[in-house]
Order: structure tokens, then C-alpha cells, then sequence
């Protein structure tokens, strides 16, 4: 019997041993959790910040774009008086060209109308060119009656 104790008592020896590692391996584990969820959270962290940062990035250019982009379109409308202000619009570069491109067609097409309605209402300069009557249509009494007083009144 007391070799079995013994034997027991070994067994219990090696037992506590081993638990005792497994505990030590556990807190060894909670200890890298904590350390990683500690990094985790700082990451995160650093990751709201950048967010933050792209954020104000983003803004300050969408801001920049708007402000070039309008004085591009104060520039365009400054070198082509033609155009109406009103015509032309747009947040990008690339919008105001298609801008001004339709605001330039459009103004196209109405001077074109305008100078064709100009060109169908002209009245010729001065009085028209002098003509004989046209007789045609007179019977031969009529015509003599107009030639005869014709006659008379330049001679």
C-alpha cells in the first residue's frame, strides 16, 4: 500500500506540476490578449484619426476644386463676352468646358435665326428702280387712251 501511495502521491506530484504550468501558460495567454487587445484598441484608435484626418483632407480639396473651378469659369466668361454668365455653370473643370461648349452652340444658333430674321425683314436702300408700267394686262383701247395721255404729259 504504500508503494501505491507513493506511486499516487507521484502521480499527484506530476498532476500539480502539470497544472501549474497549464496555469501559467493561461496567464502567459491573458496576459498576450490583454497586450493585443491594448494594441487593438490603440489601432483603432489611430485608424479614427486618420479617418478624421482624410476627412478634413477630403473637404479642404472638394473646397479647393470648387474655388479653381470658378475662377476657370470667371476666366472663360472674361475671354468670351458673348456668352451669357447664366449659360454657364459647374463644379468641375471638365463641367464648365460641356458648359461652355452649350452656351456656345446656343448662342450660335440664335445669332444665326437673328441674322436670317434680319436678312428676310431688309428693305433695300433708297426707292426702287424706275420701270415702265406693265400694259399687258390693259385692253388696246386702254393702251392707246395711256399712251396718249402719256403723251401729253412729258410733251
Amino acid at each position: 500500500m504504500t508503494q501505491e501511495l507513493t506511486a499516487t502521491q507521484e502521480e499527484l506530484a506530476a498532476t500539480k506540476a502539470e497544472l501549474e504550468a497549464l496555469q501559467e501558460t493561461v496567464a502567459d495567454a491573458e496576459a498576450r490578449a490583454t497586450h493585443l487587445d491594448s494594441q487593438l484598441t490603440q489601432a483603432n484608435e489611430e485608424l479614427e484619426v486618420a479617418r478624421g484626418e482624410s476627412e478634413t483632407r477630403e473637404q479642404d480639396l472638394t473646397a479647393q476644386l470648387r474655388s479653381a473651378a470658378e475662377r476657370y469659369r470667371e476666366l472663360a466668361l472674361e475671354q468670351t463676352p458673348e456668352l451669357p454668365a447664366e449659360l454657364v455653370s459647374g463644379a468641375t473643370v471638365d463641367e464648365i468646358d460641356e458648359s461652355l461648349e452649350r452656351a456656345r452652340e446656343t448662342v450660335s444658333k440664335v445669332r444665326g435665326h437673328l441674322e436670317s430674321q434680319a436678312q428676310a425683314g431688309r428693305v433695300p436702300v433708297g426707292a426702287p428702280p424706275r420701270s415702265e408700267p406693265d400694259l399687258s394686262g390693259l385692253s388696246t383701247e386702254e393702251k392707246i387712251s395711256y399712251g396718249l395721255q402719256h403723251r401729253n404729259a412729258t410733251g
